[in-house]
């Protein structure tokens, strides 16, 4: 019966929807909280640490004359697009290749002195989810891949296929907040005896038929999520990144994070709350930002994004030199 479930079609699979050309999430939200006051006054570097398509750096560069963006992403199809989407803003962009847990390195390499912003749009971009050959969606079938950057070994057929049982369940259940997840990982693990899994299709619809459907939330959505965290160690580089910003940061730097995984928003939060204590940091938003109703109808991305601002404080006695103090990627 499992093993008829992976080959099949399962049950119905949904529609895919017609997505919108990439447009970035909470625009008007975001800008304000990197920016502060008036756009045409702010001057220094903006880094985005997440760069994906380039919306929000798009949107910076318009509102900024005198603001330049330093884009990082680890992802080679969104660099090349980001690249052409920036192409007007000539030298006021620097893109270059990275990741969150690099960040501090890359930015003491681009000799950008204390940048006056720092942005991380957390998770998947819909660059990524639109393409099947990918692997991040469960709506279009491809390769259970879900590799951000296709330079790295381990792809999410690697892990479903070779990882434990309980380590499945504990990955679905703290890394996706699928509260069943010892059923769909005793059901991975049974099917995957006969045939291992090497298509998103196949995966989704072991899940589908296992957990029931029915709902507005397609019930792979936490597990694919959970999967995808694992593969690009996404818990490790958002903690690495936010160290970056905090060192780096110059005094009155502003740092605007969205998350869309309640336990990426946990981790920003506890992130800046030692950081109030520690008088490095002082909170703009006691609580997430959400999108409005009409942004959520026209953007679903939007649906689950939560905005964090801080500002960065420094002590009158931190006179250290960006490029002399700060965590070992920093050195």
């Amino acid at each position: 019966m499992l093993e008829a479930m992976v080959h099949s079609g399962g049950p119905e699979r949904p529609e895919r929807d017609e997505r919108p050309a990439h447009v970035p999430v909470l625009p008007t939200e975001v800008l304000a909280g990197l920016v502060g006051g008036d756009p045409a006054r702010l001057e220094g570097w903006i880094v985005d640490g997440t760069l994906g398509l380039g919306g929000h750096t798009a949107l910076v560069l318009e509102a900024c004359p005198n603001v330049r963006v330093l884009g990082v992403d680890r992802d080679d199809d969104a660099l090349a697009m980001a690249r052409e989407r920036l192409a007007p803003f000539a030298d006021r962009v620097r893109l270059r290749k990275g990741h969150l847990a690099g960040l501090a390195r890359t930015i003491r390499k681009e000799r950008i002195g204390r940048p006056v912003g720092a942005l991380f749009d957390l998770g998947v971009s819909s660059m990524q989810l639109d393409r099947p050959e990918r692997g991040f969606s469960f709506l279009d079938d491809g390769p259970l891949d879900m590799r951000m950057d296709r330079s790295i070994e381990r792809t999410a057929a690697d892990i479903v296929n070779e990882w434990d049982e309980s380590d499945l369940a504990d990955l679905f259940y703290y890394e996706g907040d699928e509260t069943r997840s010892r059923k769909v990982a005793a059901a991975i693990v049974a099917a995957r005896r006969r045939v291992p899994f090497q298509r998103t299709a196949a995966l989704a619809d072991l899940i589908a038929n296992t957990l029931g459907g029915g709902g507005r939330v397609h019930p792979a959505t936490k597990c694919f999520q959970a999967l995808r965290r694992a593969v690009n160690e996404e818990g490790e580089e958002l903690l690495r990144g936010l160290d970056a910003a905090e060192h780096w940061l110059a005094d009155g730097g502003r740092l605007a994070v969205i998350s869309f995984h309640s336990g990426e928003d946990r981790e920003v939060k506890r992130f800046l709350q030692q950081g109030v204590r520690g008088g490095r940091w002082d909170v703009l938003t006691k609580k997430p930002i959400s999108a409005g109703e009409d942004e959520r109808r026209r953007n679903r991305r939007s649906r689950s994004a939560r905005l964090r601002v801080a500002v960065r404080k420094r002590p009158d006695l931190d006179h250290a030199s960006p490029s002399s103090r700060g965590t070992e990627e920093s050195r």
